[in-house]
């Protein structure tokens, strides 16, 4: 039976991705003020995400120094969970216009529109 040797890494590592990760979150606070048009700030936010969550799950995690026979029973996991949400949501969103909301909810918007002096 092989032994397992766990793998200890430095405090000096800890302290440089702490800083990196820092760093990354200084900069999506920065882009935040910035408008780069349409939806690229969303998009700049969502990469800098991931950077840092790749950073967590390699180093805090010690995702690293796993074995692939493992690191693929996550992915194929994390992908399932994915598309299970994406599945249910976009049934959500197909069948919404199938059954009409009820008479009192659009007499709610109804007095809302006109209480805001808007006609319909």
């Amino acid at each position: 039976m092989a032994e397992h040797v766990a793998h200890v890494e430095r405090k000096r590592v800890y302290v440089t991705i702490w800083i990196v990760l820092l760093c990354f979150t200084a900069l999506t606070t920065g882009v935040a003020y910035i408008d780069l048009g349409s939806n690229w700030n969303t998009v700049v936010a969502l990469a800098i995400a991931v950077c840092k969550a790749s950073l967590v799950v390699l180093f805090f995690m010690h995702v690293r120094n796993v074995s692939e026979r493992m690191v693929r029973v996550v992915i194929v996991t994390a992908i399932f969970t994915l598309t299970v949400l994406i599945v249910i949501s976009f049934s959500d969103f197909a069948t919404r216009k199938l059954i009409p909301p009820p008479p009192g909810l659009r007499q709610a918007s109804h007095i809302v529109v006109h209480h805001l002096g808007e006609e319909q």
